[in-house]
C-alpha cells in the first residue's frame, strides 16, 4: 500500500523523469505535520463525498492549517491530468469519463462543511471538447443552489485547446472569483509549463474581464524556479495591463526528485519587496509570502478584495 502522506509515493509514474536533488527546506518553510481533529473531520467528509483534493493531490504545505479550520479546495474532474507541468504532483495520464454526480457532491460537501467561501479547481482536460468548461458550470451551479450564502471561487486551466464558448460558460456560471494562474515567467514556460502558451493564458484572464467587468479576477505565480527579479516585475506589468485584481505569490517546492529543481529559497524579506511593488501597480489584493498558496486564506482575502473595490470605487 503506498503512504499518501509521501508526494513521493503518491504518483510513481513520473519516475521517467531525472532526479533533482532536493536542497533542504530553511526555517522559515517548515510547518506542522496535519493531525488535528478538525483536519480529520475534513479529511473524513472528502472521504464520504469521494472528492478530490488538490491539497492532497500537489502535496500542499498548508493542508494540516487549513483542512483543521474546514477549508478544503476541491478539485473536479478527476486526479488524473492530460498535461505534464514539471512543477506540478498531480498524475499525469489518461483521465476517466466524468462523474455527472460529481457537482452535487461538491454541494453538499460545502455545505456539510459550513463553507464561507469554497475554492473550485481542476485538473488540465485536454481530452475534452470544451475542456471541461461545462462540468464547472454545473458546479458553480449546485453550489450556488446548496449553499446560496457561499461565494465560490475557481481556479481553471487554460482551455487551451478549445473554442472561445468554453471560456464563456465558465463566466456565465458567474463564480465570484475567476483565478486562472500564470504560475512562472514566460522564459521559463518551456521547462515549468510545456504545454501552456503564456500570452494564452494572460488573454484568458483578460477576457474574463471583457465578459463580466465586475467579476474578480486573480492569478498567482511561484517563485524559485529559477526567473530574476526583473522578470517577475514585468509579469506583474502584464497582469495589470490584462485588470487582474488579485496577485498571489509563492515558494516553489519540489514534490519529489522527478519534479523541476528548486533553484533557490526565496527569503521572507524578498517577498515582502514583491508584495510592496505589487501594491504600487494598483493591484486591489496582493499576498506573498514563502507558504502563499492560490487557495491559502482564500476566503479572508475575498473579503479583503470587495472591500479594497468598494474603497476604490469610493463605497466604504
Amino acid at each position: 500500500m503506498r503512504d499518501l502522506s509521501d508526494p513521493g509515493q503518491r504518483h510513481p509514474e513520473k519516475a521517467h523523469r531525472p532526479d533533482n536533488a532536493q536542497p533542504k527546506k530553511p526555517a522559515w518553510i517548515r510547518v506542522k505535520a496535519p493531525g488535528s481533529p478538525g483536519y480529520i473531520a475534513t479529511r473524513n467528509i472528502m472521504r464520504e463525498h469521494k472528492l478530490v483534493t488538490v491539497c492532497e493531490e500537489a502535496g500542499c504545505p498548508n493542508v494540516g492549517e487549513c483542512w483543521s479550520q474546514g477549508h478544503a479546495t476541491m478539485m473536479i474532474m478527476g486526479e488524473i491530468c492530460t498535461r505534464g507541468c514539471t512543477f506540478c504532483n498531480v498524475a499525469t495520464g489518461r483521465p476517466e469519463a466524468l462523474d455527472i454526480f460529481e457537482p452535487a457532491r461538491v454541494a453538499d460537501a460545502v455545505r456539510k462543511l459550513g463553507l464561507k467561501h469554497v475554492v473550485i479547481t481542476s485538473v488540465d482536460r485536454d481530452d475534452l471538447p470544451d475542456g471541461g468548461a461545462e462540468h464547472f458550470a454545473r458546479t458553480i451551479r449546485a453550489v450556488r443552489h446548496a449553499a446560496p450564502e457561499t461565494t465560490i471561487e475557481v481556479l481553471t486551466p487554460d482551455f487551451l485547446k478549445c473554442g472561445p464558448e468554453a471560456l464563456e460558460t465558465v463566466v456565465a456560471a458567474r463564480p465570484d472569483v475567476f483565478n486562472h494562474n500564470l504560475e512562472t515567467v514566460p522564459g521559463l514556460y518551456p521547462q515549468v509549463r510545456p504545454g501552456a502558451r503564456y500570452f494564452h493564458s494572460l488573454r484568458l484572464l483578460q477576457r474574463v474581464k471583457e465578459l463580466d467587468p465586475s467579476m474578480f479576477t486573480k492569478s498567482g505565480l511561484m517563485v524559485g524556479l529559477g526567473e530574476r527579479r526583473e522578470e517577475v516585475l514585468q509579469v506583474m506589468d502584464d497582469m495589470r495591463s490584462a485588470d487582474v485584481d488579485f496577485l498571489t505569490i509563492g515558494q516553489y517546492l519540489q514534490p519529489t526528485p522527478k519534479h523541476h529543481r528548486v533553484d533557490r529559497f526565496v527569503t521572507p524579506e524578498e517577498f515582502a519587496s514583491y508584495e510592496k511593488a505589487a501594491w504600487g501597480k494598483g493591484f486591489l489584493m496582493v499576498s506573498a509570502s514563502p507558504l502563499t498558496r492560490s487557495s491559502y486564506h482564500a476566503g479572508e482575502d475575498f473579503a479583503r478584495l470587495r472591500a479594497a473595490r468598494e474603497a476604490r470605487l469610493g463605497r466604504a
